[in-house]
């Protein structure tokens, strides 16, 4: 049988190598075809990143497999060393790679690196084992044949060659496609200019929160003393004047302590009397008056601190109003504490917004920033005011969340009533666009990943 040119298998090799339709088929035609050209046993297409890529003989590669591993050790630390091609034993290795070759591998191996590694996926080399040396023509036509597929490879493959300085070449190209003409004439650059002057076009930052009409200076009605509510002689919005009887507490055991405050108070005024009659002749009995007279002070003044306390039992009105209060008949019978909230006294017209502006969402917002509140009942128009104060501290809402008080004053003034509802729109400094449209996708993704 005549032996086939080594210069024809090459030219034969380089032709495949070129009209390869994938990097799996270039893969497989230098770790299988290559045995054209040199004669070996086994052979490993390795690349630094990624490790083992192909194995000459085997059509899937297991990555995890005892052999890929222990030869992804040992390219490892070929490529490490000094020198390009060479041949290769067990004594060039340390330790146990050394001692497991003759397991995997025949005596003799033959070590070809790539030549000019830049990038990625370029850095690595081939791994060869034959049963006996390669020989020194064998191998200037191996590295020849190996500078071809390398070639083909990169040229198959060119997201392994990426730079930085690619990513700034092909941005040019795509905003310059005419390079006859000045920038500012390109339709590209135009649309890539006007663009960019969209995304950092200054806008407000603001955010949304729930908002409410509440009473901006109301009087609050607390209750004055321990007790239960006995009756309310106003309900709820409705008209009061200063002075007008509010509600009441029980009065029964007040009373009655009152009454037996007072009969304490005669009775001990009573004995004063007796015994200054006794003592105008029983000289005796003038020591005993001094301690009359300081039982007799001591019921006074519990007598006179439960008639103040029936009378603080009838709150009254401290100013004209609208009593916002719940419904009287949940309140009616219901132990109160001293201090407890009952009810407000608000003067008509007298409103500002509450807003509660969620953690999340707690933008700068200097004092006297605009608000707009858009009532749920009245979504059409919305009430503009300014900001007049905001919490420093969060405070958890009834919901189990936590929000930010903000309080604003409304500009103009406005019929509408206390207590309606709606959505509150909060007004911050000026930004661009691109923030202002980037700014909650990047906040969701610094509290997920924590960067």
């Amino acid at each position: 049988m005549t032996e086939q040119n080594p210069l024809l298998v090459l030219l034969e090799l380089a032709r495949r190598a070129r009209r390869a339709g994938s990097s799996e088929e270039l893969a497989f035609l230098v770790v299988n075809d290559t045995r054209a050209l040199a004669a070996y046993r086994q052979c490993a297409l390795w690349f630094s990143p990624g490790g083992v890529k192909a194995l000459s003989g085997v059509l899937q590669l297991e990555a995890n497999a005892p052999y890929v591993q222990w030869l992804n050790r040992v390219c490892s630390h070929l490529a490490g060393g000094e020198g390009g091609a060479r041949q290769v034993t067990a004594a060039d290795l340390p330790g146990e790679d050394g001692d497991e070759w003759a397991e995997w591998l025949p005596e003799f191996g033959f070590w070809l690196p790539f030549a000019g590694q830049v990038g990625e996926q370029a850095a690595g080399g081939m791994l060869f084992a034959a049963d006996r040396p390669l020989s020194e023509s064998s191998a200037a036509v191996l590295q020849e044949w190996l500078d071809l597929w390398h070639h083909a490879w990169l040229a198959r493959v060119p997201a392994s060659r990426w730079h930085w300085r690619d990513l700034r070449r092909k941005l040019r190209d795509w905003l310059l496609p005419h390079p006859g003409l000045p920038w500012w004439k390109q339709r590209r650059a135009q649309v890539a200019g006007v663009a960019l002057a969209v995304l950092l076009f200054p806008v407000r930052l603001t955010v949304l929160a729930h908002g409410e009409l509440v009473p901006a200076n109301p009087a609050v009605i607390r209750a004055p003393l321990d007790g239960v509510v006995g009756q309310f002689h106003v309900q709820p919005n409705e008209q009061v004047k200063a002075g007008q009887p509010l509600f009441g507490f029980d009065e029964a055991s007040i009373a009655a302590r009152l009454e037996v405050a007072a009969q304490a108070q005669s009775t001990a005024e009573a004995e004063y009397r007796q015994i200054t009659q006794q003592a105008l002749s029983d000289s005796k009995s003038k020591a005993q008056l001094a301690i009359l007279l300081g039982k007799i002070e001591e019921k006074r003044s519990e007598a006179d601190y439960l008639r103040g306390q029936l009378e603080r039992s009838r709150v009254l009105a401290p100013q004209d109003g609208i009593a916002l209060f719940d419904d009287p008949t949940e309140w009616v019978g219901k132990p109160v504490q001293t201090g407890e909230r009952i009810m407000r006294i608000a003067a008509p017209g007298d409103v500002e917004v509450e807003a509660w502006i969620p953690i999340g969402d707690a933008i700068p917002v200097a004092a006297d920033a605009p608000v707009s509140l858009y009532l749920a009942a009245n979504p059409l128009s919305s009430l503009p005011a300014r900001v007049r104060y905001i919490a420093h501290d969060s405070v958890a809402r009834p919901d189990g969340t936590y929000a930010y008080r903000l309080r604003a004053r409304i500009e103009g003034g406005t019929d509408q009533r206390v207590g309606l509802k709606g959505t509150a729109k909060v007004s911050g400094g000026w930004v661009p666009l691109v923030y202002w449209i980037l700014r909650r996708p990047l906040a969701t993704v610094r509290q997920t990943l924590g960067v």
